[in-house]
């Protein structure tokens, strides 16, 4: 019996090889298209301990140091959902001001380029209040972006002055 269940096994665990590298097989579509668009790893693959390659000097953050240190200064007081520094993203969660019950706010903030430039920060401001039915979506004027990336400019240009008398 015991020969009979090691038997079994053995050919369980051979039916459950891969395939010889050699051996081609036919591709449908799907196998096609997927062939088409490459892998999302790229060729190297997964690497989660250190790639091939070293990473360029400064390619930590992808986008402008000081407006990235200005954005999260200006937005400290909300909480963060997403942060990509490569991308220059920040996704703030929503934020209800204790003092102004019964209206949230949402931020979506993107750094544009590794230059300190007027144009190289956009904020979008989404905004809510309560109703008898949960949360609704409200209008937002255009001042309130602009305001925000005039305080994020601001203190981006007080962090480079800063960086640059030390």
């Amino acid at each position: 019996m015991k020969k009979f269940t090691m038997l079994a096994l053995c050919a369980l665990i051979a039916g459950c090889s891969t395939p010889d590298a050699s051996t081609s097989y036919p591709l449908d579509n799907e196998d096609t298209r997927r062939e088409k668009r490459g892998k999302l790893t790229g060729d190297g693959g997964l690497s989660l301990f250190g790639g091939k390659t070293a990473a360029p000097a400064g390619s930590v953050i992808g986008v402008n140091s000081f407006l990235w240190r200005a954005t999260l200064d200006t937005l400290s007081f909300m909480p963060l959902s997403s942060v990509d520094p490569h991308g220059g993203v920040i996704i703030t969660d929503w934020y209800e001001d204790p003092k102004a019950r019964g209206e949230r706010f949402k931020l979506n903030v993107v750094i544009m380029g590794a230059e300190l430039r007027a144009d190289a920060v956009r904020v979008s401001v989404f905004r809510q209040t309560r109703t008898d039915n949960g949360w609704s979506d409200a209008l937002v004027g255009k001042e309130t972006a602009r305001e925000l990336e005039d305080k994020i400019l601001t203190r981006s240009r007080e962090l480079r002055i800063k960086a640059e008398t030390h």
